[in-house]
């Protein structure tokens, strides 16, 4: 029974300390998130101050995963090359091992201050930096004390028979020290929380150096796991190559320590006999020494995981999605930034179906209009990826700005979705309808209506830049592209009418298609209008919900079609 107990206290401990280490990195993206990736990005133009910047920035979210999905996305998007994001993993590596090393000092004390002062901050909801920084207090705090309840319990059992047995067990054995701590860290996904335990037994004296060693390079192997084993399978190949040479340079590192783990372990027992500084020196050194080994080499590094992981897509699926990483989910300022990158690709889909149905105004070719089609099929599978992908992130780790533009990716997706089956369901119905009755438009007509697919495609392009920017100038432009394409039915209708009048079977077909073909672009531009520009000026207040709210009011853009 007290074994029972005993392990139910070890496991709650863990699993506080877990939480901790979750609650300063969630605080801190929130609070900082957007704005360490920007300075990540300026970062990148060198090995050297990406390794800085590296380190710096994963000291600050503590999560070394964090710090490389960000530069993994900027790799992927063409904007650094690998050797900069191999030196900002290898800065990363470096970074997250300060905080053990400022938690293996005797800091308990300040914990309920912490807490505290967290607590105070975090009912500061008024203002949502303060508030969020109050969550990385609260977070400091927890982690604190759950290390101090761990001590206390591990003295309970300094002289267990059972825990020592168990633990000289694999004494002997560092592999099975390795394994089962990157296993452990894999599990938790958290290097910080498992090496901090390591500190825990080692200073109580319930794993000797030696062993304790062996188990903090299981941890540097587990936490390069999660990255290179989590993400979508259709995901391009660039994306996959930083991870993987993360991974791999974890791996030579942990080899090369583990040939020399004797005498490091002797050296450590000259210079500090302190077991818990010790274990949180060696960490240090163990990320530090391979930064200054791999430095020199990640120009030839890079070269080598480009030609095992070429540049390319798997094109045999256009449906499949190649941005949402799983792994990306714990970091939301990661993770919007793959699910907009997903979103553009509807814009592209969009666009090739706009490019076939302007074809078909004049050709006769019913194939292509069927391979149009087919291509709205792409359009569902990628906006139902996207939205089970942001439906599926945790929203007590969204901030407002987070939960904001996850509205805003959601909202373009399923209008560019909705545009899409205005295409296939309305217009291409019709544009077939053409081709079976045999009817040719006017040159006027067909004019008419190249014109408009031409201005629904810069549309269509003007609202995957406001996407990215949120630009309010253009927002009000894409908006006053309702009025074109207004006008442009009402003058149809007006000629329609006309003809009608005037007689002829075969020219009033026509002109009814004609007409039926300008209310389906007016149809699919009030989607790129609603996805891109309503939410922008909706935001700064310059959106009416009517036409008719305020006739004399030329300061407001309005949202009735």
């Amino acid at each position: 029974m007290a074994l029972i107990t005993g392990l139910i206290a070890l496991a709650g401990h863990i699993a506080l300390l877990l939480w901790g280490t979750r609650m300063v990195q969630t605080g801190i993206q929130r609070a900082f998130g957007p704005n360490l990736r920007s300075f990540l990005g300026q970062a990148l133009s060198n090995r050297f101050k990406a390794f800085f910047a590296g380190m710096g920035v994963t000291a600050i979210l503590q999560s070394s995963t964090a710090t490389g999905l960000m530069a993994s996305g900027f790799a992927a998007e063409g904007l650094v090359g690998l050797v900069p994001a191999l030196a900002v993993m290898l800065g990363a590596n470096v970074g997250t091992t300060l905080i053990v090393q400022v938690l293996s000092f005797d800091v308990a004390a300040a914990s309920p201050a912490l807490i505290l002062i967290g607590v105070l901050m975090f009912r500061r909801a008024a203002n949502p930096q303060i508030h969020d920084l109050g969550r990385v207090m609260i977070g400091l705090g927890f982690m604190l004390l759950a290390l101090h309840q761990l001590l206390d319990l591990m003295t309970q059992y300094e002289g267990s028979k059972a825990l020592a047995y168990l633990l000289e067990g694999i004494a002997s054995t560092p592999i099975l020290n390795i394994l089962l701590a990157a296993i452990l860290t894999w599990a938790a996904h958290s290097s910080v929380a498992v090496v901090l335990l390591i500190v825990s037994l080692a200073s109580k004296g319930l794993v000797d150096p030696y062993q304790a060693f062996a188990l903090v390079l299981g941890a540097n192997l587990g936490t390069a796991i999660n990255p290179v084993i989590e993400g979508q399978s259709g995901m391009v190949l660039s994306v996959k190559r930083l991870p993987i040479g993360n991974f791999l340079t974890r791996i030579a590192g942990v080899v090369l320590a583990l040939v020399l783990l004797e005498p490091i372990t002797r050296l450590s027992g000259m210079i500090d006999n302190n077991s818990a500084r010790a274990v949180a020196n060696f960490h240090t050194a163990f990320n530090l020494v391979l930064a200054i080994l791999f430095m020199p080499f990640l120009k030839p590094y890079s070269l080598l995981l480009t030609s095992l992981f070429p540049r390319k897509v798997d094109k045999a699926d256009p449906a499949r999605p190649r941005y949402l990483n799983s792994a990306a989910k714990e970091t939301p300022v990661v993770a919007l930034g793959a699910a907009a990158r997903e979103a553009l690709r509807l814009v592209d889909v969009l666009s090739e179906m706009l490019t076939g149905a302007k074809a078909a105004i004049t050709s006769n070719d019913r194939k292509a209009l069927s391979a149009v089609r087919e291509m709205d099929n792409v359009l569902d599978s990628l906006n139902t990826a996207v939205k089970t992908y942001l439906t599926s992130i945790d929203p007590d780790e969204l901030g407002e700005a987070d939960k904001r533009r996850l509205n805003e990716i959601l909202l373009f997706s399923m209008n560019m979705e909705h545009a899409g089956d205005v295409l296939d369901q309305n217009l291409l119905p019709h544009l077939a309808k053409r081709l079976r009755r045999r009817l040719t438009f006017s040159k006027q007509g067909q004019a008419e209506l190249l014109q408009l697919f031409d201005r629904l495609q810069t549309n269509l392009q003007t609202a995957a830049a406001l996407f990215m920017t949120q630009d309010e100038r253009a927002a009000r432009l894409l908006a006053d592209e309702k009025v074109v394409f207004r006008r442009a039915e009402r003058e149809g209708t007006e000629a329609h009418f006309e003809r009608l009048r005037q007689g002829g079977i075969e020219t009033v077909e026509t002109s009814s298609l004609h007409l039926d073909l300008l209310r389906d672009l007016k149809q699919i531009n009030s989607h790129l209008v609603a996805a891109a520009a309503y939410p922008v000026l909706e935001e700064r207040g310059e959106l009416l919900q009517s036409r008719a709210s305020k006739p004399d009011d030329k300061s407001v853009v309005e949202t009735n079609a």
